[in-house]
């Protein structure tokens, strides 16, 4: 390693051997090294800058902005989904590699021969930053990452259920892929909620789109009948699979005067909606197609 410039502050020891100290740490985090370039462009991440302001605030004892630093670090890295074992193995590189330095400023200093307390008190506070910094940041990275997903899901839900108002008073549903009963919870949710928000006097639910519903699921289906029925909705359904209404059969289910049943959607259309005679001649070419 080449030679230290001495400085009588630890502060200045470290700004004035800052080549030295990236050089160190760059050897100390073996597997990082190479990914410092990629970082840098998928997060706008100077990965050496970072350190180096870190080690800054630690040894200047600065507790609010390490850990401000930590929280925008935690999002950051959790935004761009950056690999956290990484992030582990530079901070404990970055931890070891100012120690090295803080040693080569006692001998440079003379101070090899510190009183035991005040070499107790230095690592302590030093160590304390950083595990603060560490803490810090997975707390935020944790945050954000909970954040994303809880959206994430807010929005399949809506996916899962999506109302399309037709008129003041006509709403559909078309639902598409395997209901479960996850996501018939989900269904029923939305839909008692959208029925009272938008006031839905007609809801016309095609299920033509359904590939497979359990069990389970079709009687949590049932319980939204009822639901949409106390609420003064009419309930129309639409594209019944022939598989799915013999699991009905099975469990002996009968929507009874809980909803109508149509064969297609295109059929309710023509039945709830006021069109005149050219509209419907447009909707039926629409769905010939």
């Amino acid at each position: 390693m080449s030679k230290f410039i001495q400085s009588n502050d630890i502060h200045e020891f470290l700004v004035h051997n800052r080549p030295l100290f990236e050089e160190s740490l760059l050897n100390e985090a073996v597997n990082v090294r190479d990914k410092i370039n990629e970082i840098h462009l998928i997060g706008n991440i100077n990965l050496l800058d970072n350190a180096h302001n870190l080690v800054l605030l630690v040894v200047d004892q600065k507790e609010e902005e390490v850990n401000s630093f930590a929280r925008k670090e935690g999002i950051v890295w959790a935004k761009y989904s950056m690999t956290l074992s990484f992030k582990l193995e530079w901070l404990r590189a970055i931890r070891k590699t100012l120690w090295e330095f803080l040693f080569h400023f006692d001998v440079l200093s003379g101070k090899t021969e510190k009183l035991s307390d005040d070499f107790y008190k230095e690592t302590s506070h030093y160590n304390e930053l950083i595990d603060s910094f560490i803490n810090g940041f997975f707390i935020s990275y944790s945050k954000y990452k909970d954040e994303l997903i809880d959206r994430q899901q807010k929005l399949v839900n809506n996916l899962s259920a999506p109302i399309i108002p037709i008129t003041p008073d006509v709403s559909i549903l078309p639902l598409i892929g395997t209901i479960d009963t996850n996501r018939a919870n989900v269904i029923e949710e939305k839909v008692l909620f959208e029925v009272g928000r938008l006031r839905i006097q007609t809801l016309i639910m095609d299920l033509s789109g359904i590939a497979e519903m359990d069990n389970e699921a079709i009687k949590l289906f049932l319980k939204l009948l009822d639901g949409v029925s106390m609420m003064g909705s009419k309930l129309v359904i639409t594209g019944l699979r022939p598989e799915i209404v013999r699991n009905m059969i099975k469990l002996d289910v009968e929507f009874g005067t809980k909803a109508t049943t149509k064969a297609t959607l295109q059929k309710a259309l023509q039945d709830y909606l006021p069109v005149d005679k050219s509209s419907k001649e447009s909707n039926n070419h629409l769905f010939s197609r």
